[in-house]
């Protein structure tokens, strides 16, 4: 017989056993999947981790494209790179910049020539050799990521992707880092954790010395 979930009790006359029971489960799903990607992981983000640092140190620069939550995530880790993740720990600023921000661009593109280049477009202008671009996508199918990721590897750009499973860009980044899950919430949780994990051991491995 199956266990019952240990789920904590409410002193709340309104609360709503239903409702209590979804929300734990929820919860508790994303912290196992974190759980997981932690074990399964490990290697592929330090080397993720590694072509940031090594493009960083040779004066390059790192472009980042996703769609939906994963363009969010792209401003919110070019955020981190040009700003800084720790509080406690002072640094210059690095050179990234996400594809999602210039409206202006991309509502121009789109209207000019549909949506599925808008991202490969500013690889081929912004873009150069030894450049990094990560392109985040919780299917791993996103075909204006896709096409981005293709152009950068004509162009001799590094390319790393953060995705769920299942998805053509598995195959066609130079490292992959796989959440082991095809729940969209639950892998944009996940990456999210992945991108700040990036950001940390980016920043220590160029300014600790330590």
């Amino acid at each position: 017989m199956k266990e019952e979930p240990f789920i904590p009790k409410s002193e709340s006359l309104d609360s709503c056993d239903e409702q209590r029971k979804f929300a734990y489960e929820h919860l508790i799903e994303g912290a196992d999947l974190r759980r997981l990607t932690a074990e399964t992981c490990l290697d592929p983000t330090l080397s993720g981790a590694r072509l940031i640092s090594e493009a960083f140190r040779r004066g390059n620069k790192v472009l980042i494209c996703g769609n939906g939550g994963s363009a969010a995530d792209s401003q919110h880790m070019a955020a981190e790179f040009v700003n800084r993740l720790s509080q406690d720990f002072e640094r210059p600023g690095l050179p990234a910049i996400a594809l999602t921000t210039d409206t202006s661009f991309l509502t121009a593109y789109a209207n000019d020539y549909g949506y599925d280049g808008a991202f490969e477009r500013q690889v081929r202008a912004l873009g150069k050799a030894d450049d990094v671009l990560i392109g985040i996508s919780t299917s791993g199918n996103s075909t204006n990521v896709v096409r981005a990721v293709a152009a950068a590897g004509q162009m001799a750009m590094k390319t790393i992707g953060l995705l769920g499973e299942g998805g053509k860009l598995t195959t066609l980044v130079d490292q992959a880092v796989v959440v082991p899950s095809r729940n969209t919430q639950h892998v944009q949780e996940v990456l999210l954790a992945i991108e700040h994990t990036l950001c940390f051991l980016v920043e220590r491995s160029l300014f600790d010395p330590k």
